[in-house]
C-alpha cells in the first residue's frame, strides 16, 4: 500500500510539471535494450546511444544485454545489468529509480546534485547522498544493496526498518519485512558486463539545464564544445562519447544458447600443483593458467609441466621444434567479443555449446578428454539488425586429418514489434574416423598401428619390433624384418607368394565416415511479464549417414537417415527462478535427438575385437543397430532448472521416445552449488548424462552413452584451493563389456 500511494504521488508531480523533461541519456546499449514512453503502454522503441530519456520514462534491458545511462545536471551514472527493468520520475527536490527487477551499478556524484536520489524497489528505499553501489532486486522478493564507497539508508517499507550501509556492507531485504545490515565479500559485488569501470562519457547538454530543453524523441547530434585545454582525463572521457554514440546497437538474434556470464576481471594468474594420468602414467603436475582480458580480448593459457615419480619430465607437451604445432595447446583460448556484439570469436575451448533449440546439437563440449586430448575449436559470428549468424568448429587439428565437427546457423527476427525468430541450421562430422587416437599422427589410428609413436613404420606381422617388408616409408633393408611371418625362416629365400603378412592397417587417408545433420526452427514469445515468460517454437530435425565399407571390411555402415519435428514446444520462466520446457516430439527413421551432444566425442567412434579381429562402429552404428528407416516413434521430453535465491541451481530433464518394438530413454541432470556462503568450499557441482538409453536410471549397468562426474574445491586459505575433479565414462573392451574410464585431476590452484 505504501508503495502504490508513493508511486501515486510521483506520478502526480510528473504529470503536473516535469512530464516530458528530458533529463537523462543513454550512453551505451548492447543487446535488447528498449524504452516505454510516458503513456505508452509497451516497449515498442529499441534504445540506441545518444537516445534521450524523459521524466517518467521506462527502460528495459533484455538477457545477454547492457545499457548505460547518464544524468544531464549532475554526470551520475547508472549501469544497467541483462533482466533489468526499472523507470524514471523526477521532482523538482528527488530524483527516483523504481527498479521492478534486475541489478542497477550506480556512481551518483556528490558535487552538482541538487536532489535527493533514491532507488525504490516493491520492498525497500535506497536513500543515497552520493556513492557508489549495486542494488540487485530479485523477483522473488529479495532485495541486496552493496556499497563499494559512501554511505547510504536503507528502508523496509514492510516493516518500517532502516539501516546504514557504508563502504564494503550490504543490506539485504525481504518481503516478509526482515532487512540484515552485514559484511559484503569482496566477489558480492557484480562486475561490468562490458567493462569494470565505465569512464563517464561528456554530453554536449551537460551544461544547460534540463529543464528548458525542448522534448524531443530522436537522438540529438553532438555539437562541438569551444576548445580547452584538455586533461588526460577529459581527452579520455571524449574518446569513450564518440565510441558509444558511433556503435550502432544490434537486435539480439534469438537463440537458446548459454549466456557467456560476467566477464573476467583483467588480469589472474592461477598456479595449479597436483597429479595427472596421461596414456596410463601417472605425472605430477605442475601448472601456470594466466588469464589476460582487455576491453572486448580475452585470453587464456595453459603452460602444464608433467613429472613421473623418477623426475622425469614428459617431453611430448614441449617437442615445439619438432612439432611446432604444439603451440596451439598452450592456448587455452582467446576470443574477441561477446554473443551479442555485431561481431565475436573464440578459439580454443568450446563448452556448453547449443544450437537452435538443441534438437541436433545440445551441451557439445570439446574439453571432455582435457588434458589427455587437447581440441581447439572455434565458435564466431555476428549480429547485423535482424539477422545474426555464426561459425563451429570442434578441433581445427581434425582437419588435417579429414575431419573435424562443423556446424553453422543462420537467423532472422522479423521486428521488434513482431519478434518471431526463423533459423536454419547445418552440422557436419566430416570424418568420424578422425576421433580415433593416432600418437604420431601417421593416418594409422593407435588401435591398427603396430609402431604408434613412429609415423614412418604401422605393420609387424610377427610381434617382434620388426618391421615388415614394405610397410614403412624409406626404412633401411638393415630394419626390415627378414622373418616377418615368423615362420623361423628367413623370408628371401622364400616364394614372396607365400608370406603371409597382415594388409596395410586401416587409414584416415582412404576411409571417411560422414555424418550430415539440418534442421529448421521458428520461435515466438507470446509472454513476457515480471512473473512470467512464454515462448512458442518449433524444430524440423534430419540425419543422414552415407553408406560406406572399407576395403577390408574393418568398417560396414549402411546408409541411413531419419527426421524428427518437435510440434510444440513450449519455454517458460516463472518468478524468475524455475526454467520449464516441454515438448512432442515425433521421429521417423533413424534420427536421434541431441546427437551432437558432451559425450559426443568420446563415442563418435568406437572399436571392437572379434575373435582377435578389430572392427570400427560409429555412433550413429551403435544407437541404431536395431533401428530400421521405417520405425517411427513419438514421445515427451521435459526439463525443469530451478535456482534458489542464487544458493542452487539444479537442472534435469527427461525423454521417453516409444516405437512399435523400441523405446529410448534420456536422463540429465546437473546441481551445481553458490559457494560464496559456504565456509572453505571454492566451488561444488556434479553432473548426469545417459541419452537414448533403454533404461537411463539403471547405474549398475552403465552404457556408452553415459557420463558423470564432478567438481569439488576446498579452500585452504584465501587465494589457495585444493580442486578434485574427476569425470567417468564407458567405452567396450572389444568383448561387449563395458569398461569404465575414470579420469581425476587433483590440483591445489592459487589466485593471484
Amino acid at each position: 500500500m505504501t508503495r502504490t500511494l508513493y508511486v501515486f504521488f510521483i506520478s502526480a508531480l510528473l504529470s503536473t510539471h516535469l512530464e516530458g523533461q528530458v533529463i537523462a541519456r543513454l550512453v551505451k546499449a548492447e543487446g535488447r535494450v528498449h524504452f516505454k514512453r510516458l503513456g505508452m503502454s509497451t516497449f515498442s522503441e529499441q534504445g540506441r546511444p545518444g537516445a534521450p530519456i524523459k521524466n517518467g520514462d521506462e527502460i528495459k534491458v533484455g538477457e545477454k544485454s547492457f545499457a548505460a545511462v547518464i544524468y544531464l545536471d549532475d554526470r551520475s551514472i547508472l549501469k544497467v545489468r541483462e533482466n533489468t527493468k526499472f523507470s524514471f520520475m523526477d521532482t523538482r527536490n528527488s530524483r527516483t529509480v523504481d527498479l521492478a527487477h534486475g541489478t542497477l551499478l550506480n556512481d551518483i556524484k556528490k558535487e552538482g546534485r541538487k536532489k535527493d536520489f533514491r532507488i525504490q524497489t516493491p520492498v525497500s528505499v535506497a536513500s543515497v547522498k552520493g556513492t557508489e553501489f549495486a542494488a540487485i532486486v530479485s523477483q522473488s522478493g529479495v532485495d541486496q544493496f552493496i556499497c563499494k564507497e559512501g554511505l547510504f539508508e536503507v528502508l523496509n517499507m514492510i516493516s518500517g526498518e532502516t539501516v546504514n550501509v557504508s563502504t564494503g556492507q550490504k543490506a539485504v531485504s525481504n518481503a516478509t519485512g526482515d532487512l540484515v545490515q552485514a559484511p559484503a565479500s569482496p566477489g558480492e559485488y557484480p562486475p561490468d558486463p562490458e567493462v569494470e569501470d565505465l569512464i563517464e562519457p561528456e554530453v554536449d547538454e551537460l551544461d544547460e539545464d534540463p529543464m528548458e530543453k525542448s522534448s524531443i524523441d530522436k537522438p540529438l547530434p553532438v555539437e562541438k564544445k569551444p576548445k580547452v585545454t584538455e586533461t588526460k582525463e577529459t581527452q579520455a572521457e571524449k574518446e569513450v562519447e564518440e565510441n558509444n554514440l558511433e556503435e550502432e546497437v544490434t537486435q539480439e538474434v534469438e537463440e537458446p544458447n548459454v549466456p557467456d556470464g560476467p566477464p573476467p576481471k583483467p588480469f589472474s594468474m592461477g598456479l595449479g600443483i597436483g597429479s595427472a594420468t596421461l596414456d596410463g602414467v601417472l605425472y605430477n603436475q605442475l601448472a601456470l593458467r594466466p588469464e589476460i582480458n582487455i576491453w572486448k580480448v580475452g585470453i587464456g593459457l595453459d603452460l602444464v609441466l608433467y613429472v613421473d615419480n623418477e623426475g622425469n619430465m614428459r617431453n611430448e607437451e614441449w617437442d615445439i621444434e619438432n612439432d611446432p604445432g604444439l603451440l596451439l595447446d598452450k592456448i587455452l583460448y582467446v576470443r574477441y567479443g561477446r554473443v551479442t556484439d555485431p561481431v565475436w570469436i573464440k578459439y580454443g575451448s568450446i563448452e556448453g555449446k547449443t544450437m537452435g533449440y538443441g534438437g541436433l546439437m545440445n551441451s557439445y563440449s570439446n574439453m571432455m578428454e582435457f588434458p589427455t586430448v587437447r581440441r581447439v575449436g572455434i565458435n564466431t559470428g555476428f549480429n547485423i539488425g535482424p539477422v545474426g549468424g555464426e561459425l563451429f568448429l570442434s578441433n581445427i587439428k581434425d582437419i588435417s586429418r579429414g575431419g573435424t565437427i562443423a556446424g553453422f546457423r543462420m537467423a532472422y527476427t522479423v521486428s521488434d514489434d513482431i519478434p518471431l525468430t526463423i533459423g536454419v541450421n547445418y552440422i557436419t562430422d566430416a570424418n568420424m574416423f578422425s576421433g580415433l587416437k593416432d600418437r604420431d599422427s601417421d593416418s594409422y589410428p593407435d588401435i591398427f598401428d603396430d609402431f604408434p609413436d613412429d609415423s614412418t613404420l604401422w605393420n609387424d606381422t610377427d610381434g617382434d619390433g620388426w618391421p615388415d617388408p614394405g610397410h614403412g616409408d624409406s626404412v633401411l633393408d638393415s630394419l626390415i624384418d627378414i622373418d616377418a611371418d615368423g615362420d623361423n625362416i628367413i623370408d628371401a629365400n622364400e616364394n614372396e607368394d607365400e608370406i603371409d603378412l597382415k594388409a596395410t592397417p586401416f587409414s584416415l587417408k582412404n576411409n571417411k565416415a560422414i555424418t550430415n545433420a539440418l534442421s529448421f526452427d521458428i520461435g515466438y514469445p507470446i509472454l513476457d511479464s515480471d512473473l512470467m515468460t512464454l515462448k512458442v517454437y518449433s524444430e524440423y530435425n534430419q540425419l543422414n549417414f552415407p553408406g560406406f565399407i572399407t576395403s577390408d571390411s574393418t568398417f560396414k555402415r549402411p546408409e541411413r537417415s531419419g527426421s524428427g519435428i518437435t510440434l510444440p514446444g513450449l519455454r517458460s520462466t516463472l518468478f524468475g527462478i524455475l526454467n520449464l520446457s516441454l515438448e512432442y516430439r515425433m521421429i521417423s527413421g533413424s534420427y536421434v535427438p541431441q546427437f551432437f551432444d558432451q559425450a559426443y566425442d568420446l563415442n563418435r567412434v568406437v572399436t571392437s575385437t572379434v575373435e582377435g579381429e578389430t572392427f570400427v562402429r560409429t555412433k550413429d552404428m551403435v544407437v541404431f543397430e536395431s533401428y530400421a528407416d521405417s520405425s517411427k516413434s513419438n514421445g515427451l521430453f521435459g526439463s525443469a532448472g530451478l535456482n534458489l535465491f542464487d544458493l542452487v541451481n539444479f537442472t534435469a530433464s527427461y525423454a521417453n521416445m516409444k516405437a512399435d518394438t523400441t523405446e529410448l530413454k534420456s536422463f540429465n541432470a546437473y546441481l551445481n552449488l553458490n559457494t560464496d556462503n559456504i565456509p572453505k568450499i571454492s566451488s561444488a557441482m556434479a553432473y548426469y548424462q545417459r541419452n537414448n538409453d533403454d533404461d537411463p536410471f539403471d547405474y549398475e549397468n552403465p552404457t556408452e552413452n553415459t557420463i558423470m562426474g564432478y567438481r569439488v574445491g576446498y579452500e585452504l586459505s584465501k587465494g589457495v584451493s585444493l580442486i578434485w575433479d574427476f569425470r567417468q565414462f564407458y567405452r567396450d573392451d572389444g568383448t561387449g563389456k563395458m569398461e569404465p574410464i575414470q579420469q581425476t585431476n587433483i590440483e591445489t590452484t592459487f589466485n593471484f
